[in-house]
């Protein structure tokens, strides 16, 4: 009968991040939109690649995030006071049963998630200010070139000031942090949500002949060789680029543990974020394949976010609105969407390290909070992190570099799902994913696996990306970050823990007075 009480009593032990616990639900649901709000840059890029093939790629990629997020809640509500969201939980399943491993795999797990998320700021910010500068006319052909991609002075100070003054949001809390998070997203998804369903208006200019067979963007099959790969290769390899944005839905996550109630918060902002991902990552690519037209998609001036826009809104609601009204709007949608998805950037991974260094495995640094209850430290060296990645100048490098952490911070956290359904079955789950789902979490590991270790350096080293060209020195430099948390972990460990503390002497005072018979 003890046996039995012990397992009905399971319970896990773990660090709490020690945040204070002001959000709910819609804290993490609307900052968690940063993810879902990257479909303005993915989807273009993926029609005008692949034409109405990207169409079923896509939609599988963004599918297995939802089935990400359905993971995460179950864990968030497992342990409700970590924070920084997924990389948070591999630690705690791998503990019990390898307890010095587990340390390693939450440093490379939290730092992966880092190196993944980080660069979405100084990206974001680049992107934006091109759109801000020819909303004023500003030149951008003054610039320098450190890494072989010219950036425009305009760029370089648009982008700088932009990550600055995204700090103070980032810095004042979670609440102030929701309040100008929920602005960004009213301004920026309500009008891309209409534009996904604007055809259903105007029925007229739709043909859905256009998705048949699913052609490619020279009038190819699905299953055709593209870019002298295979159709199988190929799509894995998208699959690389696409894992960079479709499950950024997962960003809700990192803030489930300073919710005031996380068992029903949890599975409200992780189900609402999957959900809404898959219909938006889905809708806006059909949009653009219906409207426009698969040969049309063949232009390469329309995978610039803006220029697709502006083409398709001109479209649905007819050539007299191809006005500078329309672009002003849409150049204003998606600076305000990327300025939404930057936030997170700072924000959330400021979290994952905030919890690494509670947890003993990263400079003490990290563990700083301000007099907002929130990572303040960590956050300061994102910003510093980001204003040096603007000096890379290129979107298409940024990608290949910064996917080489985020994805592989995932197949650790699967693997732990999977680990404590089978190892740890009783401690309360406030929601509770069917038995079998165990098995899913392993396989959408495996297929993870799959898309890193055969799409990552397929996708680097071919030339079908936006650009042109072949990014896998960027690949290596990915790699070579992601072992960095090495140096890190070691001074943590040989250095700081060793360090003898200032209140050691009356410590040990204290024990000695304890101990049987002491005393005077």
């Amino acid at each position: 009968m003890a046996d039995v009480s012990a397992v009905e009593h399971d319970e896990l032990s773990y660090e709490g991040a020690g945040l204070p616990k002001t959000g709910n639900w819609w804290s993490a649901f609307v900052i968690g939109l940063a993810g879902t709000i990257l479909v303005t840059g993915i989807a273009p890029v993926m029609v005008t690649s692949l034409g109405a093939a990207a169409i079923p790629i896509t939609f599988l990629a963004t599918a297995s995030g939802w089935l990400l997020c359905l993971f995460l809640a179950e864990l968030a509500g497992m342990m409700p006071d970590r924070s920084g969201g997924s990389p948070s939980y591999a630690y705690v399943a791998f503990k019990d049963k390898w307890p010095h491993f587990a340390e390693h795999v939450n440093g490379i797990t939290a730092w992966g998630y880092w190196l993944g998320w980080f660069p979405v700021g100084p990206l974001n910010m680049i992107l934006a200010s091109f759109y801000i500068a020819d909303l004023f006319k500003l030149n951008t052909t003054s610039g320098i070139s450190l890494l072989g991609t010219p950036i425009a002075w305009w760029t370089i100070a648009i982008s700088v000031i932009g990550l600055l003054l995204l700090f103070i949001p980032s810095y004042r809390g979670l609440r102030f942090g929701t309040a100008f998070a929920t602005v960004l997203a009213v301004l920026s998804m309500i009008p891309l949500t209409f534009l996904a369903i604007s055809w259903i208006f105007h029925p007229s200019i739709v043909h859905f002949g256009q998705l048949t067979s699913f052609h490619h963007v020279d009038g190819t099959g699905f299953f055709t060789s593209q870019f002298h790969h295979g159709w199988l290769t190929l799509s894995i390899a998208f699959c690389f680029l696409l894992t960079w944005n479709v499950i950024a839905m997962e960003a809700a996550a990192c803030y489930i543990g300073e919710c005031k109630d996380p068992d029903r918060d949890a599975k409200i902002a992780m189900n609402l974020e999957g959900g809404y991902g898959v219909f938006i990552y889905t809708l806006i690519p059909i949009a653009f394949v219906i409207v426009l037209g698969v040969h049309a998609l063949g232009n390469t001036a329309l995978v610039d976010p803006k220029t697709m826009f502006v083409t398709f809104a001109s479209k649905v609601f007819g050539a007299s609105s191809a006005s500078t009204a329309l672009d002003w709007l849409i150049g204003w949608m998606l600076i305000i969407a990327l300025v939404l998805s930057a936030l997170n950037a700072v924000t959330g991974t400021a979290r994952s390290l905030h919890q690494m260094a509670t947890d003993g495995h990263f400079p003490k640094f990290f563990t700083r909070t301000n007099s907002h209850g929130v990572p303040g430290h960590a956050m300061a060296f994102n910003i510093v992190c980001m204003i040096i990645v603007v000096f890379m100048g290129g979107a298409v490098q940024i990608y290949t570099f910064s996917n080489v952490g985020y994805l592989f911070s995932f197949i650790p956290v699967l693997i732990g799902y999977y680990l404590l359904r089978r190892y740890r079955p009783n401690v309360r789950r406030p929601f509770r994913l069917p038995e079998w789902m165990k098995y899913a979490a392993l396989a959408l590991a495996a297929v993870y696996t799959i898309i890193y270790v055969w799409g990552g350096p397929v996708y680097a080293d071919c030339s079908c990306n936006a650009a042109g060209k072949k990014t896998l020195p960027y690949y290596f430099i990915g790699i070579g970050v992601l072992l960095a948390y090495l140096p890190m972990y070691w001074y943590r460990k040989r250095y700081e823990d060793k360090r003898p503390s200032a209140t050691a002497p009356a410590d040990n005072q204290a024990a000695v007075m304890a101990a049987p018979g002491a005393g005077p």
